[in-house]
């Protein structure tokens, strides 16, 4: 039904937006990532992709940063058991490019990390969405890479190519990877980081 929303920041909390376009003000709820991407636009003009969601007893609008966000919530609320409030709290506690590598190294114990998802759905999860995320989704350009100095998630496909090369599988060399602020990082701050976690285990 909507595809994005622009407008005014008028107000934004934990887990909520409020935008306001044409005298309309626009509730949203967001995941903390969002929140705290958006806690020092207030008042400036901003826009979130959205998400309708309807029910028999409610009918909720969900706002995200980055189209990247939004495609991972449209996926985790495809599974069953896993509703919008999961997936939600899945994005509030990894980036799309964390919850990505997650997924794709296998990594239940990250993706458990959110609020109310246990390490059975944890594993539902990995099961269902291991075979559609595909080779690149983890190293797509999102906002704050571009923003960063140049730096962006292609570093992150690169350091890939290069631990593969020594030898290491995908499967280790993504979950070496899967560290905080990994989509800032420079690819030699990425192959560092990785070895030093590799040559530990």
């Amino acid at each position: 039904m909507y595809y994005y929303i622009s407008g005014k920041l008028v107000l934004v909390g934990k887990g909520f937006a409020v935008i306001d376009n044409n005298s309309i003000g626009y509730g949203m709820s967001v995941s903390d990532k969002t929140a705290g991407r958006l806690i020092s636009k207030e008042g400036e003009e901003v826009r979130l992709y959205t998400y309708f969601h309807v029910k028999e007893d409610a009918h909720e609008l969900f706002g995200f940063y980055s189209m990247e966000e939004k495609k991972i919530f449209e996926m985790l609320i495809s599974i069953s058991g896993v509703g919008p409030r999961a997936a939600m709290a899945i994005l509030s506690a990894l980036t799309p490019e964390q919850f990505t590598m997650a997924v794709l190294s296998e990594d239940a114990k990250a993706i458990s990390s959110a609020q109310g998802i246990g390490i059975r759905t944890a594993q539902k999860i990995i099961l269902e969405l291991k075979d559609k995320l595909g080779k690149d989704d983890f190293v797509s350009v999102s906002p704050s890479a571009q923003k960063n100095k140049g730096v962006t998630n292609s570093a992150m496909k690169d350091a890939l190519m290069s631990l593969e090369a020594l030898g290491y599988t995908r499967s280790e060399a993504m979950k070496a990877m899967s560290v905080e602020g990994n989509d800032k990082m420079t690819v030699e701050e990425l192959i560092r980081i990785s070895l030093k976690r590799l040559t530990k285990q």
